[in-house]
């Protein structure tokens, strides 16, 4: 029962401050974590300790999964040069400088030094996801840190089994077979995450079920990763591929009320995870630093070296790629916007948490570990400056920036967009005339309302000011006269004059209809 109380209470706890984040227009992920830190530091506060099981196999998987469903195909193939770059060459760098690093200023062996730097070398897809979803970033630069944060884990992965290898049994370093480790890894994830999306694929164009069509997207990135692990390759690179694979056709493979479906159902899990796993991070911290012993005292100097050291080396290697590739490209003046929103995007999160939770107890000849507590507190404490500090600011620096899109930009654009959406069904409607393919009142029917569609399109492109205010009145007496209906709608079904089936079908139209208000 305890453990029962315990889920309530994270999940009441997660899902109360992600809204007041989301109220407050702060980023949900930095105060998860410090919301969760501060009730782990109150008197009587049980100590929370979290498996690698829990966040490998239960939290990641769907939450990797919607990230790169998000991703744009197109955009992708745009800017993989510098994410190749950034997802194997700074991750290498990374590793190498905070190993040595955490070698010289802390008490670990060079050994768990590497293993520590094996960690924190890549950054973390949830976490980069979460922040940039309230980012309006050009879409080059959003695919761009969201896929470095995806693609880096083979990388991260090969290193960190090198190192535990090295820490564990004593092993000497063999590059070659690192290498084939990497392509192991990357490889077969890469093979099963695009053979479960086929699967997948064929199963979702023969039905046509809503609540099956649930379960199988639910099931999806599980599967994907349960079958890559046990092939002893990357389940988070499976994930991945399945998940871009997925997002580029899962629109052509449902129906629109499915397609509803699956979004609410998904956008629920992907906010109970996300909050849960976050206030998780900041509530195990305080019960990791109770473990460490009197020779660690320095652990919070330590942990904030390393998280300079980390944000140093991602600037020193970044801007200097972006002058290259932009010199490459013609420009005689080098841009160093994008360089600085990227360089302030490198957090860590949830999956340097696994990775550190994941390190043996005991090495090959059974004698313990003795400093894989200091190589957790060191994490966790990493991974929540780095959440508070980027996490905070990250929003002022694109700012600064001035490469953020401006609401306007965003607004042309999908009005644009609605009026060729509208103009193509126009042309339709002519054709089917044309043919006598429907009956004419039908088709003038639709064509009404195509042309209302069209016309407010027009009107908000040629003059933005009158008719926004036209619109929330509009909106506001829709939904006055949709409230009317709803009234209406309960008092028929109280009068017994319709049955219950009848009423829930009916205010599932007055509910779509009220959400496309605030599309238009």
């Amino acid at each position: 029962m305890r453990s029962v109380g315990t889920i309530l209470f994270l999940v009441v706890l997660a899902t109360l401050v992600a809204t007041g984040a989301r109220r407050w227009r702060i980023p949900a992920p930095s105060l998860l974590v410090v919301a969760g830190l501060a009730v782990a530091l109150l008197p009587g506060a049980p100590a929370i300790r979290v498996t690698p099981e829990i966040i490998g196999l239960v939290v990641l998987p769907p939450l990797l999964y919607a990230s790169a469903e998000e991703m744009s195909w197109r955009e992708l193939r745009a800017v993989w040069k510098p994410v190749s770059v950034l997802a194997v060459g700074l991750v290498l760098a990374s590793a190498a400088v905070v190993g040595y690093v955490a070698s010289v200023l802390t008490p670990l062996s060079w050994q768990m030094a590497l293993v520590l730097g094996s960690v924190l070398a890549s950054t973390d897809p949830v976490a980069v996801t979460a922040l940039g979803r309230r980012l309006a970033l050009p879409p080059k630069v959003q695919v761009m840190v969201q896929a470095e944060s995806l693609f880096n884990d083979a990388t991260s992965l090969v290193l960190f089994r090198v190192a535990v290898g090295v820490a564990v049994a004593s092993s000497a370093v063999s590059w070659g077979g690192a290498g084939g480790e990497f392509a192991l890894l990357a490889g077969g994830g890469t093979l099963i995450g695009a053979a479960v999306a086929g699967v997948v694929v064929a199963i979702r164009r023969r039905t046509q079920d809503p609540v099956l069509e649930t379960v199988i997207a639910l099931v999806t990135p599980y599967a994907a990763y349960v079958l890559a692990e046990a092939a002893h390759t990357s389940g988070v690179t499976s994930v991945v591929v399945a998940g871009v694979a997925m997002g580029g056709s899962g629109d052509r493979l449902t129906s629109a009320r499915i397609r509803l479906q699956l979004h609410a159902v998904y956008g629920t899990v992907v906010f109970l995870l996300e909050s849960v796993v976050f206030s998780l991070i900041g509530l195990s911290l305080p019960g990791l630093i109770r473990e460490l012993g009197d020779e660690n005292r320095l652990w919070p100097l330590y942990a904030l070296a390393l998280a300079c050291t980390l944000i140093a080396v991602r600037v020193l290697w970044i801007y200097p790629l972006s002058a290259l590739l932009q010199r490459r490209g013609g420009r005689d003046k080098t841009d160093w916007r994008v360089p600085a929103v990227l360089s302030w995007a490198g957090t860590r999160g949830v999956m340097p948490l696994a990775a550190a939770l994941s390190v043996p107890v005991a090495a090959a000849d059974g004698t313990p570990l003795a400093q894989r507590p200091l190589v957790l507190v060191l994490t966790s404490s990493v991974v929540v400056v780095t959440l508070v500090v980027q996490g905070f600011t990250l929003a002022p620096v694109v700012r600064r920036s001035g490469i953020a899109l401006e609401p306007d930009h965003t607004e042309r654009e999908e009005t644009g967009a609605r009026l060729s959406l509208a103009e193509a069904g126009l042309r339709r409607l002519d054709e089917l005339s044309g043919l006598e393919a429907a009956p004419e009142a039908v088709i003038e029917r639709l064509r009404r309302a195509l042309q209302a569609r069209r016309d407010h399109a027009q009107d908000r492109l040629g003059d933005d000011g009158p008719h926004e205010s036209a619109d929330q009145v509009y909106r506001q007496l829709r939904r006055d006269l949709i409230n009317k209906e709803a009234a209406e709608l309960q008092h028929l079904y109280d009068d017994h004059r319709i049955s219950d089936t009848t009423r829930r079908r009916l205010q599932r139209s007055l509910d779509l209809e009220e959400a496309r208000l605030s599309d238009l």
